[in-house]
């Protein structure tokens, strides 16, 4: 099999059950080799650091949880992450895009560089859950008192990445090669008027000095119950585009709308016309899209109709012609409908976050080290996700994977789990012994294969 350098060789395993099912697997692969005695014994070892690290893991994850920060306010985060990874006798730089933290682990062998990354930022949502932990800050949000709770997991990112960090440092006389920890702001979207996230990691140079040879990422998933991963092949998650359209009319009394020109009805018109971009321009079966208008204001009273009305709205896909085409549609659309109705429409898209591609050949070596993880009936394909996730900028860089970790307790039914973002969110935190486990392989892994 091939991998994203030419790189050939074996993959190598975990825990001693995991292990003789990942050896199975391999044997049977095309072009595998064997995996020695000293690669199980290594893997095993790794396991049982991997359960040593555990409890302080969930008090790092509660810890987080009580104490949550916004993007490019994760200070205090910054400063738990940065102490740790010193203990842990990793030369760590500090304040890259505001506030993240790198760390590097140089292992005593020569071998690659593989890159483990996790998210630190909470998001503006009051917390609902009944925790003795449960988070009670509140903070400025775009001039706005909020809430601030750690919605989308990334306490459970963070933390699972630290006990990482734990593992592989108290292996680095048997690591062959390097290890960079990055711990990243603001993937939530970094507040109006800064910069931050991914973007801002890459330009202040996080994969450079040295440079990763692949990177490594998860994100916690209540569409899945624990002991699940999931991992898709290519294009996994959507790219996600700003849209705002102005519609501007001719302002009148409601009584006589001739007097004027009604952007209300023009935006209306604009509005489901969008719409059958989707249903009716693009190519469905090659891949799925998405635009939805998600606000819309305009007027401040019944009998006047308004001189504009603004609409703000955001865009999904999965193929960058795609993405390029479904943007020239709306803009089209949109002026042409304005037009015919004697109105005007400026048009203003913002690239976001790209499609969050896992590399082909990287995913095919490393789906079974996960699969020895959880086993492989419990490492599932994900649909297409049209999320999106700022980890995408990385793998415009260098081969990546990322994947999904269940965190839905097993008695419970995923389809009514509270889903990320909602103030009701509250993974099980068994979830972090998998997701620890998962990284420390896909690394030790990746090194063990052979040139």
């Amino acid at each position: 099999m091939g991998s994203p350098n030419g790189r050939g060789g074996r993959v190598v395993c975990v825990r001693s059950y995991a292990t003789i099912v990942l050896v199975c697997i391999l044997t049977l692969l095309p072009g595998a080799l064997q995996v020695t005695r000293a690669q199980e014994l290594l893997l095993s070892e790794a396991d049982r650091l991997c359960a040593g690290v555990n409890e302080q893991m969930t008090a790092w994850r509660r810890d987080m949880h009580q104490h949550p920060e916004l993007s490019n306010r994760e200070v205090r985060t910054a400063e738990l992450v940065a102490g740790h990874l010193r203990k842990c006798g990793m030369d760590v730089r500090t304040g890259m895009a505001h506030t993240g933290v790198v760390g590097v682990l140089r292992g005593s062998k020569a071998g690659p560089v593989v890159a483990l990354r996790a998210d630190m930022d909470a998001l503006p949502v009051t917390e609902a859950v009944d925790l003795p932990f449960a988070s009670k800050v509140k903070a400025v949000y775009n001039g706005r008192e909020v809430g601030v709770m750690h919605a989308c997991g990334h306490d459970v990112h963070t933390a699972v990445l630290m006990g990482a960090a734990q593992v592989l440092s108290q292996m680095r006389g048997e690591l062959a090669g390097t290890v960079k920890f990055i711990f990243q702001p603001a993937e939530e979207g970094a507040p109006k008027g800064e910069a931050g996230g991914a973007r801002l990691m890459i330009q202040e140079g996080v994969l450079d000095d040295p440079k990763p040879e692949v990177i490594f990422g998860l994100h916690v998933s209540p569409l899945y119950r624990v002991g699940t991963i999931a991992c898709r092949s290519g294009a996994a998650m959507a790219s996600e585009d700003g849209l705002r359209i102005v519609v501007r009319g001719r302002q009148t009394h409601g009584a006589s709308p001739w007097g004027g020109v009604d952007p209300i009805v023009t935006a209306s018109q604009i509005v489901l016309a969008l719409q059958t971009i989707i249903s009716r321009q693009v190519d469905l079966p090659e891949a799925p899209a998405i635009i939805t208008i998600g606000s819309i204001h305009g007027g401040v009273r019944s009998n006047i109709i308004p001189d504009e009305v603004e609409m703000v709205g955001t865009i999904r896909t999965f193929l960058p012609e795609m993405r390029s085409d479904i943007h020239e549609r709306i803009r089209r659309t949109a002026t042409l409908i304005a037009q015919s109705s004697g109105a005007s429409a400026d048009v203003a898209i913002t690239e976001g976050y790209p499609v969050t591609f896992n590399d082909p050949n990287l995913t095919e070596r490393m789906l079974p080290v996960l699969g020895a993880v959880v086993g492989q009936s419990n490492t599932v394909t994900v649909p297409l996700v049209t999320g999106a996730e700022d980890f995408s900028y990385y793998e415009q860089q260098i081969p990546g994977l990322f994947f999904f970790l269940g965190v839905t307790p097993q008695n419970a039914d995923p389809k009514e789990a509270p889903t990320c973002h909602s103030p009701h969110f509250c993974p099980d935190e068994s979830a972090l012994a998998i997701g620890v486990r998962a990284l420390t392989h896909l690394t030790i892994a990746y090194m063990g294969m052979e040139e």
